[in-house]
């Protein structure tokens, strides 16, 4: 499903709605609920437009879908930015960027064990990657498939992710995707062939819907 908005705060905020009532529904369901975000500068307005709403943040755990080889305190740490845009929720479990790479991705795994996510937020970068997982790299390394740790070598950065299997998993998935630098990624990962090894955006889960602005989406009509 393609939800898409005139503007990206207007996509972002329609996101957060969406994982805010989804969030309530597994919890009712469930008793409690999953949710993993992804970082970047993307989804900034869309955890600002969730904290602003009145939502119980009771028995729901919020978890990392990537972030870089970086202290918590660092300006690029996917967790402060979520920490302070995110303000609801009373812990995050985070990727502890500040250790070794694969260390931190084995922590990770036990950290999120082997239930599934009720809602995965992600993004996907102008180059179709989506999480940590980039086109023309191999596979992040993991021990259990679940967490893994990547270099990714146009950044000169080790990174850590959330793996293929655990967003296939996922129950849902909200992927928010929105600039004109965007659109021609998201037209190949939306109406081209698949192949997840070169856009690896086209990861999917029994759910996905796509909030879209209409610079991102500028090529879909053609």
């Amino acid at each position: 499903m393609i939800r898409r908005f005139p503007t990206a705060k207007a996509a972002a905020e329609a996101c957060g709605d969406a994982t805010l009532e989804l969030l309530n529904e597994a919890r009712r369901r469930r008793g409690g609920a999953r949710l993993a975000v992804s970082g970047g500068s993307t989804p900034k307005a869309m955890f600002e437009a969730m904290s602003a709403r009145p939502f119980d943040w009771t028995d729901i755990d919020v978890f990392q879908v990537d972030e870089r080889c970086v202290p918590p305190d660092h300006e690029q740490s996917n967790y402060r930015m979520i920490r302070q845009a995110l303000t609801g929720p009373r812990t995050i479990h985070r990727m502890l960027g500040e250790l070794p790479p694969d260390e931190a991705a084995s922590l990770y795994e036990d950290e999120v064990g082997n239930a599934e996510f009720d809602i995965i937020q992600r993004g996907m970068g102008a180059d179709g990657h989506t999480a940590s997982i980039f086109p023309g790299l191999p596979l992040p390394k993991s021990n259990r498939g679940i967490a893994g740790a990547i270099w990714v070598p146009a950044m000169s950065q080790h990174r850590i992710t959330l793996m293929p299997p655990v967003l296939e998993h996922a129950r849902a998935t909200l992927c928010l995707v929105t600039g004109a630098d965007k659109a021609e990624a998201l037209h190949a990962v939306l109406r081209g062939p698949r192949d997840t090894t070169k856009f690896p955006a086209q990861i999917s889960s029994p759910v996905m819907i796509w909030f879209i602005d209409d610079a991102a989406g500028a090529k879909l009509e053609s």
